[in-house]
C-alpha cells in the first residue's frame, strides 16, 4: 500500500524561519523544484527569484494570520537563542492556532529529542546520553513539549519532523532513510543529515503528504537511495 500521494504541481509555501539554517535552506530547495515561497522571519530576507520575503512576529496571530492566507503549506523552522529554548513551545501553539483558523497544512521542523532510543525500547532520545550530551538537554526538552502540544491540535494538518540527532550544515545528495519515532543511525552508528538534505525531506513530504504525525530521516549510506523515490 503506499502512503504517499503524488502531488508535482507548483505550490505556495511559507517558510518561517526562513533566515535560518533549516528555512533558508528548504527556501532554497523549494524554490529550486518551482515553488513559490513566502520567507518569513524577525528580519527580512535578500530578495531572490521566486521567493518574497516578510517581516512578522510569530507570537501575533494578526501577522501570522497575514502570512499564510493564502498559503497551500508552511513550514516551521524557528529555533529560539539559547536560554529561550522553551520559547518554541508557545511558538508553535500561536502557529497551529494559525493553520486551523485557515486550514493550511504545517510541517515542523522540531527535534531528536522526541524520538525513541535506537538502543533502549522506550527511552526517549532526550534522556539518552549516548545521543544528547547534557549540553543539549534543555534543546531535546523542548522539542519534546513542542512535540506534545502539536498532539493536542487533533483536527489540524500538521506533520512533526526530528532530525537526527547531529544536523548541521553540507552537501546536497538528494539522499536519505526515512522512518516514524525512532532515531536513525547510519552503517557506522552516526545519526546524522546534512541541513541541505533535510530541506529535501522536507520539501519532499509537502508534495507528497505522507499519513504519518511524526517521522525522522538520517543520511543514506553511499547516497544510494534517492529521497524523492521513496516508496
Amino acid at each position: 500500500m503506499s502512503y504517499f500521494v503524488e502531488r508535482r504541481n507548483a505550490m505556495k509555501l511559507v517558510v518561517l524561519g526562513a533566515t535560518g539554517m533549516v528555512g533558508s535552506r528548504v527556501t532554497r530547495e523549494a524554490v529550486s523544484r518551482g515553488h513559490e515561497v513566502l520567507a518569513v522571519s524577525r528580519r527580512v530576507a535578500s530578495p531572490s527569484q521566486g521567493v518574497s520575503s516578510l517581516s512578522a512576529d510569530m507570537t501575533s496571530s494578526d501577522q501570522l494570520d497575514a502570512a499564510i492566507c493564502d498559503a497551500e503549506a508552511a513550514v516551521l523552522a524557528v529555533r529560539p537563542p539559547a536560554g529561550e529554548e522553551e520559547a518554541i513551545v508557545s511558538i508553535t501553539e500561536k502557529v497551529l492556532d494559525a493553520m486551523g483558523r485557515s486550514g493550511t497544512r504545517l510541517l515542523i521542523v522540531g527535534g531528536a529529542g522526541a524520538l525513541f532510543s535506537p538502543d533502549e525500547p522506550g527511552l526517549l532520545v532526550r534522556d539518552d546520553p549516548r545521543y544528547v550530551p547534557e549540553a543539549w538537554r534543555t534543546v531535546a526538552g523542548a522539542s519534546v513539549n513542542q512535540l506534545e502540544v502539536c498532539r493536542g491540535y487533533t483536527r489540524q494538518h500538521w506533520i512533526y519532523l526530528s532530525p537526527p540527532s547531529v544536523l548541521e550544515p553540507g552537501t546536497r545528495t538528494g539522499a536519505y532513510r526515512r522512518g516514524t519515532t525512532e532515531l536513525l543511525v547510519d552503517s557506522t552508528g552516526i545519526s546524522r543529515i546534512s541541513a541541505e538534505d533535510l530541506a529535501v525531506a522536507v520539501v519532499d513530504e509537502l508534495e507528497r503528504p505522507s499519513r504519518d504525525r511524526h517521522f525522522t530521516v538520517v543520511q543514506q549510506d553511499g547516497y544510494g537511495r534517492c529521497g524523492s523515490d521513496r516508496q
